[in-house]
This record gives C-alpha cells, sequence and structure tokens, in this order.
C-alpha cells in the first residue's frame, strides 16, 4: 500500500452529496479537497463497481496532475439479478431524478412478487490514483432491506428505501453522523484512511 502525504485530493465526482459527504469524512486528516466541476465525466464503462471506479480516478489525476480519488456506489438487489447495481445512477436518468428510480424500483419488485423487506446492499468502492499511475481501491458494503414508500429527507440517491440491518430507520432518516458511522462509503472509508494515510503523532479523530 502507498502512503498519501500529499496536501490536496481532487474528488472526481460531479455529485454533490456524494461530494459533501467525502468532505466531512476528510476533515479530520488535514487533506484540502478540489472539486473540478469543469473537468466532463468520463464514460463508466466498466462491468464491476472497480473498474467504474478506476476509470474516474484516472481520468481525473491525468487531468489535474494531482491525486484523485473516486468511488462507484450502487444499491445491489439480489431479487431483480442485481440491479440496479452499478447502473445506479442511470436508473435515475440524465437529470438524476431518483424518486422516479425509487419508483421503478418498487414497480420491479412487485412484478417479482416482492415487496417490502426484499434484502438489499449498497456497495461503494474507493479508488485512489495518484498522478504517476499508482492505484489503490477499497470495497466497504452495508446490508439491509429495502422499505416502501420512500422515508426521510437526509442523504441522498436511494437512502428513502433502504433500511439497515439491525437499525429501525432508513439512511434517509439518520442524522448525518449515525450513517457515516455504518454505511458503504464510511466502510471504504475506513479501510483506505488505516491503508494510505499515516497515523500522526496525538491525532484524536475519531475511528469511523
Amino acid at each position: 500500500m502507498r502512503e498519501f502525504t500529499d496536501k490536496k485530493l481532487v474528488i472526481a465526482s460531479h455529485n454533490k452529496g456524494k461530494i459533501a459527504e467525502i468532505k466531512e469524512l476528510f476533515e479530520p486528516y488535514g487533506v484540502e479537497i478540489v472539486v473540478r466541476d469543469d473537468l466532463p465525466e468520463p464514460e463508466e464503462n466498466g462491468s464491476t463497481f472497480e473498474e467504474n471506479a478506476a476509470i474516474k480516478s484516472d481520468f481525473f489525476a491525468k487531468e489535474t496532475g494531482l491525486p484523485s480519488l473516486a468511488d462507484d456506489t450502487g444499491l445491489v438487489i439480489p431479487a431483480l439479478g442485481g440491479e440496479p447495481g452499478i447502473h445506479s445512477a442511470r436508473w435515475a436518468g440524465e437529470n438524476k431524478d431518483f424518486t422516479a428510480a425509487m419508483d421503478k424500483i418498487a414497480e420491479e419488485i412487485r412484478k417479482e412478487s416482492y415487496a417490502n423487506g426484499s434484502p438489499a446492499h449498497f456497495v461503494c468502492v474507493f479508488s485512489l490514483t495518484w498522478p504517476d499511475g499508482h492505484k489503490e481501491q477499497f470495497r466497504g458494503e452495508v446490508h439491509g432491506y429495502l422499505t416502501f414508500p420512500p422515508r426521510g429527507e437526509r442523504g441522498f440517491g436511494y437512502d428513502p428505501i433502504f433500511e439497515p440491518e439491525g437499525y429501525g430507520m432508513t439512511f434517509g432518516e439518520m442524522e448525518p453522523d449515525a450513517k457515516h458511522a455504518i454505511s458503504h462509503r464510511a466502510e471504504a472509508f475506513k479501510l483506505m484512511i488505516e491503508s494510505c494515510f499515516p497515523k500522526k503523532e496525538n491525532d484524536k479523530s475519531p475511528s469511523r
């Protein structure tokens, strides 16, 4: 594993909700987060979360000359053959209408004779690419169940229809700190921090 010693990190995303969560996760580590929404997002034509995350982090690292962090995240529903999975954003369409995407999931679930309580899990893969092409990847998952109708105004994406195992509320209902403590993104982030970020003396930042 390579240690991260740079001061700046560009986030390879235009998703404001995702960027906000990543910025919050990095607050204790003294890394300046750079957003380059002037750059186009490359076509994600990979067949796995790992491949799609790498496409984005490689592109932004090459274009900016800075270490780049990308994540590919999706909701995996076994009853739908793993969909939307790596196509989670595409189900929301060009306008990123996740309300319509959640309605589509509810419709497809009913077609398969499933309803509330259908197993599902979120996957997040972080891809960290340096300008010289070196790359590290980390995968996090959180398992739970679907619930309809959507509940909660917090979070983003499919959060209002996902209830993590052992909790009586959806990600959309959780306080941000509570979600960050257990989410797929937090798990992948924790693995990345443990592997690539040197432990500072007197570091009192909470483990995630």
